[in-house]
């Protein structure tokens, strides 16, 4: 069955082109040569095997969107944000924790009877730090448990069967002191490529972008944008023809480092594959999950 991939990048919105816009100031040559322009606003396109198209991330709801509610609307369709009737930070509540639970696009795949996975490393400590209350798990952490699926350790990361959160290993390396290669961003995107071979919905999480928007530093931006473009030109450049590969964010704050925090910019939905006229009337967060379903119906139809 053809698969699908989706690149989650918490915290990139699609913002005007200006000064404080890296994303406009950066060289990007495989994002460029795909969309042949930056990924700013007025980017917007559609045309067979490609979709750029802005997402509202407010869902009806005043204030500045954050990192739990998008990521639960984003993953499961279901527009938590007004059920809430708030934006919520971080991490999940227990009322977002139960929607992700029983929803999540991991999920509604393995109830289908398709092979889904998260392609994120995890190392022992994040779940010893669960256990001490040193820190709270993430939408994405919550989806697998609620899909009863494997989670993808250290070792399947120096096997090439996983990849972390910044790419390239770097912060394993710098932070934690853990023994383990530092990879090139081409290199991060041929082993996420390669678990779309063995499962028909591969999603992997980066929130390095979040973070650095936060810090406001156009050099740092730029930098990261650099491995991001390598990441992205190498995972499509491997994937097979018949892949569709889908990137989305939560809300905007790189975009515009003039703030330093998140912003109400909407977010691109970036869909290249064959799968991308599924994803045309795609408006909001909540807008993106039930196609991923729609495609693996379909091509699991075809396939039958």
């Amino acid at each position: 069955m053809p698969p699908v991939v989706f690149v989650f990048l918490d915290g990139v919105g699609l913002g005007p082109a200006g000064e404080y816009n890296p994303f406009s100031r950066a060289y990007l040559p495989a994002i460029q040569h795909v969309l042949d322009k930056p990924l700013v606003a007025g980017a917007e396109q559609a045309r067979p095997g490609l979709l750029l198209t802005a997402l509202d991330a407010l869902l009806g709801v005043e204030g500045i969107p954050q990192s739990a509610t998008g990521q639960a609307a984003l993953f499961t369709g279901i527009n938590v944000v007004r059920q809430l009737g708030y934006h919520l930070p971080a991490y999940p509540n227990a009322v977002l924790t139960e929607v992700l639970h029983d929803h999540n696009i991991l999920r509604q795949a393995t109830d289908r009877g398709y092979r889904a996975t998260f392609a994120n490393a995890y190392s022992p400590l994040y779940f010893e730090m669960v256990k001490r209350e040193k820190r709270r798990m993430s939408a994405t952490t919550h989806s697998v448990l609620g899909a009863n699926i494997p989670f993808r350790w250290l070792e399947d990361l120096k096997q090439g069967q996983a990849v972390y959160w910044d790419v390239t290993n770097e912060q394993l390396v710098t932070r934690f002191g853990i023994d383990i290669p530092i990879i090139t961003p081409e290199q991060a995107g041929r082993n996420l490529a390669g678990l779309s071979r063995n499962h028909d919905l591969v999603l992997y999480e980066s929130f390095l972008h979040d973070l650095i928007g936060h810090r406001r530093q156009m050099d740092e931006a730029i930098k990261m944008l650099d491995r991001l473009d390598r990441f992205l030109g190498s995972l499509w450049a491997n994937v097979t023809p018949e892949t569709t590969v889908l990137l989305c964010s939560d809300h905007g704050n790189i975009e515009d480092l003039s703030r330093g925090c998140h912003t109400t910019n909407p977010v691109p939905l970036l869909v290249k594959g064959p799968g991308a006229v599924l994803f045309e009337h795609a408006r909001s967060l909540i807008d993106v999950a039930r196609p991923i379903v729609a495609l693996l119906e379909k091509d699991g139809a075809q396939k039958s």
